[in-house]
């Protein structure tokens, strides 16, 4: 291990992220399983890019199948992107019926920012505190995490992200209303520097602000306010999509808001680099009149095969409806663990995007929830952290993940506890 992480920090970079202070060298990966080098098999309770399992039969032949006949980009005219693009956008209501492929999730945040701004003329953006939305130049300008280099743009500006342990506003039952004072607060200050706004980009899920307990309708009043300025509402569905939430295939159903544009990524083609922009008709041609835009991979035929399968074994497979089965079975197990430990200070989730919050001696028990990540991979469960404070153990499996699964992560962060309290 050690001289191919030499090799890795020498050619990536020192700073090129590894999960885990003993990273794990996998060679291997099965439905929700992963094997290391050593031939030690871990569950994989973290990793969303197999939405139906790591090398699932189904889409492996698919990919293969398609690189057998032809490969090549989208100035050609081929079936597959068509037949994919058709059973896609049949998942989507709100006149949602184009689409344009890309092949990651940042790429495809950078040119709905762009359909934005041809949509309306302006170039005031409106995102969360706590939020990732990728790598491109224009998208980092959202990003959290680092500044950017001289600073934000002033045509970004950024809301306190609603939160179950510190509600914006003060109260769970004001959050929404107080998430919308910060909305209108930044689209004044948009309007009054000359950038106006173009839009508010939200993750509905707020996956990476650490997937607060929200209701139905919790963006209505931000999302009017948006609209009243002339800005349109950009839906990044990269984590909570394709019926990763049990509930619905999409994370702006279940709040129950219609999006201008929807973007896409991670487990669209379950690993194959795979993302897309969905979004109406009229926005597609006018992003089309004002920007002259061509991806070479987006949309190629093995990538289309590979998302296009996909799509199939999460229907034929019912995974929509094992996401909430096994999600709500999880939720339970897990409340019913929190009882045994005061360090617990919330569970939550939807379908199999579940997580424990830890808090301890009034403060968010960041040390706490490092300490449990690492003790539980060495006992053969991998998860990670989340949340502004990376004090919540988030769970995130491939959608194939069963109740026997979630016994056994339950089994095993009770011994994590156990070791780290």
């Amino acid at each position: 291990m050690t001289s191919i992480l030499e090799r890795r920090a020498r050619l990536l970079g020192p700073q090129m992220t590894t999960f885990y202070k003993d990273p794990v060298h996998v060679v291997r990966g099965q439905g929700v399983w992963l094997w290391d080098a050593d031939g030690r098999q871990y569950l994989d309770c973290y990793n969303n890019v197999p939405h139906v399992g790591h090398c699932h039969p189904k889409v492996v032949a698919a990919i293969a199948h398609q690189a057998g006949q032809l490969n090549t980009h989208t100035r050609y005219v081929h079936e597959g992107i068509v037949e994919y693009g058709e059973a896609l956008t049949a998942k989507f209501t709100h006149g949602l019926g184009s689409l344009l492929m890309t092949c990651s999730g940042s790429e495809a945040n950078d040119v709905a920012l762009r359909m934005a701004q041809a949509m309306t003329g302006k170039t005031g953006l409106i995102c969360t505190d706590n939020t990732y939305h990728g790598n491109t130049a224009a998208v980092s300008q959202l990003n959290s995490s680092k500044v950017p280099i001289g600073g934000y743009q002033d045509h970004v500006r950024q809301v306190a992200a609603p939160d179950n342990m510190q509600p914006v506003g003060g109260t769970n039952e004001g959050q929404a209303a107080a998430f919308a004072a910060g909305v209108r607060k930044a689209i004044t200050e948009l309007q009054d520097n000359g950038h106006g706004v173009s839009a508010l980009i939200i993750c509905p899920y707020f996956a990476n602000e650490g997937f607060p307990t929200l209701d139905a309708g919790f963006l209505d009043e931000a999302i009017t306010a948006v609209r009243a300025a002339g800005g349109i509402i950009i839906a990044d569905e990269v984590q909570p999509g394709f019926g990763r939430i049990g509930s619905h295939w999409w994370g702006h159903d279940r709040l129950g808001f219609a999006p201008d544009i929807v973007t896409l990524g991670k487990p669209m083609a379950n690993g194959h680099p795979v993302a897309a922009v969905v979004t109406r008709p009229d926005v597609l041609a006018c992003f089309q009149d004002a920007f002259k835009y061509f991806n070479t991979f987006g949309g190629n035929p093995v990538s289309a095969a590979a998302a296009h399968a996909t799509l199939r074994v999460i229907e034929d497979e019912g995974l929509v409806d094992n996401a909430r089965d096994v999600g709500t079975y999880a939720v339970n197990l897990l409340r019913d663990l929190a009882t045994q430990y005061d360090v617990v200070a919330d569970v939550r989730g939807a379908g199999l995007f579940f997580g424990v919050e830890l808090w301890r001696d009034g403060e968010p028990a960041t040390k706490l929830c490092a300490d449990m990540i690492e003790e539980m991979r060495q006992r053969g469960v991998l998860i990670h952290s989340v949340g502004r404070h990376d004090n919540t153990l988030k769970v995130r499996p491939p959608c194939v993940f069963s109740r026997a699964n979630v016994d056994q992560l339950v089994n095993v962060m009770d011994e994590a506890f156990q070791a780290c309290i």
